[in-house]
């Protein structure tokens, strides 16, 4: 799981155009908002959707479960993993 985080970290990093290191991202900070370390807004969110879908098949499609979803790198992880593994 550790190593899908920081997957993530990196993906979330690249789709956003970020100039940070992926590692300093803790795993249950908010990404979203003006309070959030990244303050990512709803093109990343666009752009983020866009790359896991690419990267992994991952469509999100319902938005109040995409705002869950994308909430933090640890729900993500959390629901990327569960996806990925009801596809083998």
């Amino acid at each position: 799981m550790n190593d899908l985080k920081h997957a993530i970290k990196i993906l979330i990093v690249a789709s956003c155009d970020k100039d940070c290191d992926p590692a300093s991202i803790t795993d249950d900070e908010a990404l979203f908002g003006p309070d959030a370390p990244l303050a990512l807004d709803s093109l990343d969110a666009l752009q983020v959707s866009m790359a896991l879908q690419k990267q992994y098949g991952l469509r999100l499609t319902d938005s109040k479960e995409t705002r869950r979803i994308l909430s933090s790198v640890a729900n993500l992880a959390e629901h990327l993993d569960a996806f990925l593994a009801s596809r083998t």
